[in-house]
């Protein structure tokens, strides 16, 4: 299950200290039994159930830095929670400082530099509809109700990778609060090593309270979907991965495995278009020639598109993820996804396939923080029910799914989306940039300040 993130003990609490404190904050402090408490310690999944000692709602830079330093001096593990949407649950602690982040939510846009300037409490379709405004975005991720900052720090990858590459390729600079309560720019100008680290490395280096983003031209995109027929799942699957091994970089896509009424699995296509559009219809021709049952891809608005799979997502459900990168989809590959999405414990649960490739895949390795570069998929086991009861079998279906995937899988995984799955996991999801973050790391954080996330312990 979920590891849960508390410190060994909680401090004690002086009302008068506590009361100083909150008169210098510029935002809000609340703790237990205050209004809005259980509200701002609610995370996107459900099967986590933390709480805060205090909860800090910053109305800006100052008041993180100021939360940074009070807890830091008053030994509290601190917790930072931006979206709420990371599945493992580290944006809240029990007995801890909570620092969310929803009240910074400012974005200014120049489109002439074809640049925005974002707050880290911002969601992807707050970003999105201000950059749109102009005719323009920034790669993010797929589902418009994600934080913007997880997303980025993790590396982001979204429905522009192809053309544009991940979150983290398009940040040109960001301003962060580290573990010595200094607020410091991070570029390539500024703290390089640092700004080397926040792309790719999550939450381990410091409080990010300002992101600036390089825009693209992005107008209306060819997108949506195609359904295959049950009884062709298993060509859909091959002739899927020989299709996007070589398509255009306009071209970005996801596959996902169900099932139909009868339990037989099924495949469907997702796809992202963001070139011209007449060039985009010849480019989606193979696909759409190998006979979908459904065909749902047409003009679109791109914030459309980056909405249009948030209704699978309600809050209040719980979540248990499997996550690792596939670069071929062998026919014993295959065998087990079809198996298992035959085997799915509901219809909320999903199996999907998000291809990286070009401009994404094109970075060197050492280049940011985030190592997996090169032409993959991105298998997510994503398991979602309601009832507590039904915990043990659908947590169950998602180890037993990894297990037996893990064979044809290349070692590795999506920092954004691992769980709660122990150091050598973490070490996967940092690669062969861990040595390198774990020094970093020892500059800005060397007493491991910032742990409540997927951690990178300070180089000795």
């Amino acid at each position: 299950m979920i590891v849960p993130f508390a410190p060994a003990a909680f401090p004690r609490l002086d009302d008068a200290v506590v009361s100083a404190f909150h008169q210098t904050l510029s935002g809000r402090l609340l703790r237990p039994g205050n209004e809005g408490y259980d509200a701002a310690r609610a995370v996107f999944n459900a099967m986590i159930d933390r709480r805060p000692a205090l909860i800090i709602r910053p109305a800006d830079a100052e008041d993180v830095r100021r939360a940074v330093d009070f807890a830091r001096e008053h030994g509290f593990a601190l917790a930072v929670k931006g979206g709420g949407h990371n599945v493992a649950g580290t944006a809240v602690c029990d007995g801890g400082l909570m620092l969310d982040l929803s009240a910074m939510r400012t974005v200014s846009v120049d489109p002439a530099r074809r640049i925005a300037v974002a707050d880290p409490g911002l969601l992807l379709g707050d970003l999105d509809r201000a950059t749109q405004a102009h005719g323009l975005a920034t790669p993010l991720g797929v589902v418009s109700v994600t934080g913007i900052a997880g997303l980025t720090l993790g590396g982001g990858l979204g429905w522009l990778n192809g053309k544009h590459g991940l979150a983290c390729d398009n940040l040109l600079a960001a301003d962060v609060v580290t573990a010595d309560g200094e607020l410091r720019q991070a570029s390539n100008d500024e703290n390089p090593d640092l700004y080397w680290a926040i792309r790719g490395g999550s939450g381990n280096f410091g409080v990010v309270t300002s992101f600036t983003y390089r825009l693209h031209p992005v107008g209306p995109v060819l997108a949506g979907g195609l359904a295959f027929p049950p009884e062709r799942a298993r060509e859909a699957l091959r002739f899927y991965h020989e299709f996007t091994a070589d398509c255009p970089e306009e071209l970005s896509t996801t596959a996902g495995l169900g099932m139909d009424a009868v339990g037989r699995p099924t495949v469907a296509v997702g796809a992202c278009w963001s070139g011209p559009l007449d060039a985009g219809e010849r480019a989606l021709r193979p696909l759409r020639a190998f006979g979908p049952v459904e065909d749902g891809i047409a003009p679109m608005a791109y914030g459309a598109l980056q909405a249009a799979n948030d209704a699978g997502f309600p809050p209040g459900r719980r979540h248990y993820w499997k996550s690792s990168w596939l670069i071929d989809l062998g026919e014993d590959a295959v065998d087990v996804l079809l198996r298992f999405a035959a085997e799915k414990p509901s219809t909320a649960t999903g199996i999907g396939l998000q291809r990286m490739h070009g401009a994404a895949a094109r970075v060197d390795p050492a280049a940011t923080a985030f190592p997996h570069r090169r032409a993959q998929h991105e298998l997510l086991i994503l398991a979602q029910w309601d009832d507590p009861a039904e915990s043990d079998r659908h947590v169950g279906w998602a180890r037993a799914f990894f297990e037996a995937i893990r064979p044809f899988a290349a070692r590795g995984v999506y920092v954004n989306d691992l769980g709660g799955e122990g150091a050598d996991r973490v070490r996967e999801a940092y690669g062969a940039n861990y040595g390198r973050l774990a020094a970093v790391k020892a500059k800005y954080d060397p007493t491991n300040f910032f742990r409540l996330n997927q951690n990178i312990q300070p180089a000795a």
